[in-house]
């Protein structure tokens, strides 16, 4: 047993050694064939690219499909997270709803214990943005509703989160929206919890201007900014934005969502009834007074 062994490796080692020295000579002949700068070698290796690469596609098929299997594998794994995702939060707005529908049902209650009158006026009109006509001189939009609808020039728009500008312009299916941003909107704004009144100037940013404070030391940023209703412009309460400070100069960070503009809140707004004489809030008016005076005298006559 020992004498095999010993011929077997008298063999082996001879062409082991063979192999070795040839797969070696053939690197070495490979590597100096692409790195030999020539024009006859170049042609060789154009020539050697073109019958050895196109033979190796079988080669590649298994690559192929595993780079797309492991594609695949990444898109389910996404699609897997998001599907759990979307279910968390149809559970969460599921709990929402319960909710929702709870306040509703205890505020209808609360209103019909107080016997409430809400003013049937205070209504609105929903219309989607068609066109963005923004410029570097005036920002506004269209919105899909107009005098059919019975849009007044003046009218406030709103979005979901707070008051976008007024109707400038209104045509028998369409009108303009002037937006808080522009250059030529100017609306009273009141900033609470200061209480402070100013006027709110366009930019054409979104951040215009807060000026004729009455007082700017009792301002502070973050402070909450809404529409003051002075001069009947716009109806009391409605939410503008909020305060900032940019280069020692109070700004308004407008609460609406300009670059989201899809559809449009245009609330019915109508003045509200003026006082003009003294007494007149507590006291019937003259016509009135009289028609009661000729009454009381008509049944004293009788008796």
């Amino acid at each position: 047993m020992a004498r095999e062994r010993t011929t077997s490796e008298e063999y082996t080692r001879p062409i082991r050694r063979i192999l070795i020295g040839v797969l070696v000579l053939v690197l070495l002949a490979v590597f100096l064939l692409w790195r030999i700068d020539s024009p006859r070698v170049e042609r060789f290796r154009a020539q050697l690219v073109d019958r050895v690469v196109p033979s190796f596609d079988w080669a590649l098929v298994p690559v192929t499909k595993l780079a797309g299997m492991v594609e695949n594998f990444q898109s389910y794994n996404l699609m897997y997270e998001q599907n759990q995702e979307l279910r968390r939060e149809l559970r969460q707005m599921k709990a929402w709803k319960e909710a929702a529908l709870q306040l509703e049902q205890e505020n209808a209650k609360l209103l019909d214990l107080n016997n409430v009158r809400l003013d049937a006026r205070l209504s609105y009109v929903t219309g989607v943005v068609l066109a963005d006509t923004g410029s570097p001189f005036r920002q506004s939009v269209i919105l899909n509703v107009g005098a059919r609808d019975g849009v007044i020039d003046g009218w406030p728009a709103m979005d979901g989160l707070g008051l976008v500008g007024r109707i400038s312009g209104v045509g028998d299916q369409t009108s303009r929206v002037i937006l808080l941003s522009d250059v030529n909107s100017r609306i009273p704004v009141t900033i609470q919890p200061s209480g402070q009144t100013a006027l709110l100037t366009g930019n054409n940013s979104a951040a215009p201007f807060l000026e004729f404070l009455e007082n700017p030391d009792l301002v502070r940023p973050s402070d909450r900014v809404v529409s003051s209703g002075d001069g009947g412009v716009f109806p009391a309460g409605l939410l503008v934005g909020h305060v900032v400070q940019v280069d020692r100069r109070l700004r308004v960070r407008l609460s609406a969502d300009y670059q989201r503009l899809e559809f449009l809140r245009v609330l019915r707004s109508h003045p509200g009834e003026s006082i003009t004489t003294s007494g007149a809030l507590v006291a019937p008016p003259v016509e009135a007074a009289s028609g009661v005076d000729a009454e009381v005298e008509a049944g004293g006559g009788g008796e």
